[in-house]
């Protein structure tokens, strides 16, 4: 029977997967798996991984406004994209035995058997093959940057294996464009970019800990080991003290380079957007730990505009 479900009718199984929307109505059933494992049905992870190198170049270029500055948003958000995309199709590939035991993502491309080990690696072949390409169009000391970043999307898939701290690693890993941005703009890497990306490090650790408690449940049988394992119904002084840090690290960063009251009306703001999250977070539901989650779209803008405004008014 087809599924009746539509946009406003959400699909009531624990799946991540969105069904009933744009790839199930437009997208040949050949390549919705291919969607699928880059997770381009679900782009707030885009988002999180762009947002640090969007701010670094805010901060670093003396005029965010030229067109060369505009093209390097653009590069950055395709990177963003298809690195995202790859990194994706990488942890699906490590963690199809455990994906099979969470009801979250068991009907993920590859538990579900849509598509074969082999494709997937060619797919991801592509991926990154499309990220270096925008990669090797910035200055030879970002191009290093970049590739540096390579050792850290690589193993973190593995964390979760080993530590209850996985959150950690990926904030090493996703806000890595905090210092690729930076160096893009200036062929170095300077304290303000470093503090930048302190921030975003503790950033991922409050919302990857909040989108995390979905899976609480299920992940001790699946041996899948994280930080809302680790802090479980105590996490919200947790929560808390990450997102304090996130603010405390963005605001030095801004210190550093002289911005104006734009950026911390900016900062104001995401501070409140970060306390809202924790306050109202009931982390014993999925749903509403997913909509916590994806709000950080919200705070990335306001930080993104308060540093963009800053900088062009100086």
């Amino acid at each position: 029977m087809p599924d009746k479900r539509g946009p406003d009718r959400p699909d009531p199984s624990p799946s991540d997967i969105p069904r009933g929307g744009w790839v199930d109505r437009y997208a040949s059933r050949a390549i919705r798996p291919y969607i699928r494992l880059a997770r381009l049905d679900r782009p707030i992870g885009s988002w999180l991984l762009l947002f640090p190198c969007w701010w670094a170049i805010a901060l670093a270029s003396p005029d965010p406004l030229t067109p060369e500055f505009a093209a390097l948003f653009i590069l950055f958000g395709i990177g963003a994209v298809t690195m995202r995309g790859a990194g994706c199709t990488y942890n699906d590939i490590c963690d199809r035995d455990f994906d099979a035991q969470v009801a979250r993502t068991r009907d993920r491309p590859l538990p579900a058997g849509e598509v074969t080990i082999v494709q997937a690696g060619l797919f991801m072949g592509v991926l990154l093959a499309i990220g270096f390409a925008v990669l090797i169009s910035f200055n030879p000391f970002a191009i290093g940057v970049g590739v540096a970043s390579l050792v850290l999307v690589f193993t973190y898939p593995l964390m979760k294996r080993v530590t209850f701290w996985p959150q950690f690693f990926l904030g090493l890993a996703f806000n890595w464009g905090a210092l690729l941005g930076w160096a893009a703009v200036r062929s170095e890497i300077a304290l303000p970019a470093i503090l930048l990306y302190v921030a975003g490090i503790f950033w991922t650790l409050g919302y990857d800990t909040i989108y995390a408690h979905q899976d609480r449940p299920d992940d001790p049988a699946a041996g899948i080991k994280s930080t809302a394992r680790r802090l479980g119904l105590g996490s919200k002084p947790w929560l808390y003290g990450f997102y304090a840090a996130t603010i405390f690290f963005l605001g030095l960063s801004g210190h550093m380079i002289g911005l104006g009251w734009p950026f911390w009306a900016g900062l104001g703001l995401g501070a409140l957007q970060l306390a809202w999250q924790v306050a109202d977070v009931d982390i014993d539901d999925p749903p509403d730990c997913l909509a916590k989650f994806k709000s950080n779209r919200l705070f990335g803008w306001l930080i993104f505009f308060g540093a963009g405004v800053a900088h062009v008014m100086q």
